[in-house]
C-alpha cells in the first residue's frame, strides 16, 4: 500500500470511456434505463449530479442500496474519456484554497460548471483506507450524452 498515491482515479476505462457510478430511486432508475438517458420529469438536469468513478466508494455512500430509497438502485455508466476529462479541465474543489478570497472563489464556483471532492477510498467492509478516490459534481452539464452502462 505504500506505492499507491494519496489522490488516483480509480475506475474501469479504456481508450473511449471510463465507467462510473451514482445511486437513484427507483423511479430515476427504470426511466433511465427503459430510455438509455436521463430526461425530465423523473431526472431534474439543473440538479448538481455527483457520480464516482470508484465503485467501492459508491457503495460506501449509498450504504450497498440500502441507505435510503433515494439512493436504492446504482447504476454503472459508461461517459466518453473526452467528456470526462473536460470535466476535470472545468472543475473547481468543493472547498476554497486558502490562498482565494471569498469573492475569488465565488467567481470560480460561478465559471466552474464541476466540482470536485476527495474522499477517502473504502475497503470492503466500507472502512476508509489511507487514500483517496475522486467524486465529481455535474452541474449544468449536458447530462443526456451520459448513458447507462
Amino acid at each position: 500500500m505504500e506505492n499507491i498515491q494519496e489522490r488516483q482515479i480509480r475506475a474501469v476505462f479504456d481508450q473511449k470511456t471510463i465507467r462510473v457510478y451514482q445511486a437513484y430511486s427507483d423511479e430515476i432508475a427504470d426511466a433511465a434505463l427503459l430510455n438509455g438517458t436521463f430526461r425530465p420529469p423523473t431526472f431534474k438536469m439543473e440538479r448538481m449530479t455527483w457520480i464516482k468513478p470508484s465503485f467501492l466508494w459508491m457503495m460506501y455512500r449509498a450504504g450497498w442500496g440500502y441507505k435510503d430509497a433515494g439512493q436504492r438502485r446504482i447504476l454503472a455508466m459508461d461517459i466518453t474519456r473526452i467528456g470526462f476529462e473536460w470535466a476535470l479541465t472545468h472543475s473547481c474543489n468543493t472547498h476554497r484554497d486558502d490562498a482565494m478570497s471569498p469573492e475569488e472563489w465565488n467567481q470560480l464556483k460561478l465559471r466552474s460548471p464541476v466540482r470536485v471532492q476527495w474522499d477517502p477510498e473504502r475497503n470492503l467492509q466500507l472502512e476508509p483506507l489511507p487514500y483517496r478516490s475522486l467524486q465529481i459534481g455535474l452541474g449544468h452539464v449536458d447530462k443526456r450524452s451520459i448513458r447507462s452502462a
